[in-house]
């Protein structure tokens, strides 16, 4: 179906952010010639920085594998290696004009490809959320990779979570990485978010600079992910209900995106509804649906 991966497929591996031991790039793109595809590694998706070593090459070397990748009409899939950091330093860099002018492209990534999600967004083109193939969360963890096999190849129609703050509301999912969120979302959103490693005071902080600053003034629900490494996870819920639970909307919890074992694949720049009642959320959008043309088809 148009828009997902079928096998055959010519998918590349690029690293826009922190730098994979080639090991790990090779055996990432070993699992996905295991799917059917057609995969390899972008040109400088083993580089590393000459003097910041924990970057993957250059910016203007990772610009240019990503912007190949995504324009490149014989490419139908791009998934990131990694994350880390470094996607803010080359985001600029890609030719975004181009890349929402090219034949779409299915794109995968998380964590630190956060900020290349919200770039989508603002082309009015979707993404994946969901694991990274030379990190563990795809190379050991086996029910990650299968939950992302069958987003890619199948579709995803609904996910779950445990209820929060209760009620409905619809809107184009937006967000990512807590600590990574740079402008706001659009209007009427529902904002997905998550976090690793962060102690609550400072989970705490990053939502009341965003609060303060106006991030969720037009928000219409959102949808939390994982809290992996947040500390002691009864004050993280407690700070994530005393920051979110007042602003009015449907919140959702524990739905299963972000750094923890067995994570779902999620879309990005599409429209879902959130049931906060029932713990649901679903995927709206789908293949042929109008509105802005999608990197992805949702649902099968």
């Amino acid at each position: 179906m148009s828009g997902l991966l079928a096998p055959g497929d010519r998918v590349v591996v690029v690293s826009p952010s922190s730098a994979s031991p080639a090991e790990d790039v090779d055996a990432g793109v070993a699992l996905l010639r295991g799917w059917g595809l057609d995969a390899v590694a972008a040109p400088h998706a083993k580089d590393y920085h000459p003097g910041l070593r924990y970057l993957a090459g250059t910016d203007p070397d990772r610009a240019a594998d990503l912007t190949a990748a995504l324009v490149d009409p014989a490419v139908r899939g791009v998934l990131c290696a990694r994350g880390g950091y470094g996607a803010q330093r080359m985001v600029d860099l890609v030719d975004w004009p181009s890349v929402a002018a090219a034949e779409p492209s299915v794109f995968v990534g998380s964590s630190d490809a956060t900020a290349l999600h919200e770039r989508f967004s603002a082309f009015g083109l979707a993404s994946w959320f969901g694991p990274m193939v030379a990190t563990p969360a795809f190379l050991s963890d086996a029910v990650a990779r299968e939950n992302l096999r069958r987003a890619l190849f199948e579709g995803v129609r609904s996910y779950s979570g445990v209820p929060v703050v209760g009620g409905r509301a619809s809107g184009v999912a937006f967000g990512g990485n807590l600590s990574l969120l740079g402008p706001p979302p659009p209007e009427g959103a529902v904002v997905l978010v998550e976090e690793v490693g962060e102690e609550p005071y400072r989970v705490d902080r990053m939502l009341t600079a965003l609060r303060r600053s106006g991030w969720f003034g037009g928000v219409a629900a959102v949808v939390l992910g994982s809290w992996d490494g947040c500390g002691d996870r009864s004050v993280v819920d407690e700070v994530l209900a005393d920051r979110l639970g007042t602003l009015g909307v449907p919140v959702l919890g524990d739905a299963g995106f972000g750094h923890c074992p067995e994570q779902v694949t999620v879309p990005l720049g599409v429209r879902v509804e959130v049931d906060a009642d029932a713990g649901v959320v679903t995927v709206l959008d789908r293949a042929g649906s109008g509105g802005p043309r999608p990197l992805l088809d949702v649902a099968s």
